[in-house]
């Protein structure tokens, strides 16, 4: 299957990039250089949505960490959203899902706080 990425920007100054296709060492430069221009433009935090992404190897997994590096220093962030089958087992086993998943409302501990 081909590999794609599609930009949609949103709200908030977040951008967001659909996955969709195999994630490997011959499709992961077209990931990187996306990331890549997005921070050259100004981007500061990157949504991966990777619901249509059907396989990713520790490639695809070193470009997920190699951007939010980027991002992170200087003070953004990537999340990855979406992923199902055998992405989200990769994501879990590399214990990543617990780093890069995104999270839509920040958890207010106060909020669960009884009177």
């Amino acid at each position: 299957m081909t590999f794609a990425v599609t930009e949609a920007r949103r709200d908030g100054g977040v951008v967001g990039l659909r996955l969709a296709g195999e994630l490997d060492l011959s499709t992961v430069p077209q990931l990187n250089d996306a990331i890549d221009r997005l921070i050259a433009e100004g981007c500061r935090q990157l949504l991966l949505d990777l619901a249509e992404l059907t396989f990713c190897d520790s490639t695809g997994i070193g470009a997920f960490l190699r951007g939010d590096n980027r991002l992170a220093a200087d003070g953004g962030w990537l999340r990855v959203t979406g992923a199902g089958g055998r992405v989200a087992r990769v994501l879990q086993v590399t214990g990543l899902v617990d780093v890069l998943t995104y999270q839509p409302e920040p958890v207010d501990p106060a909020a669960s706080a009884g009177p």
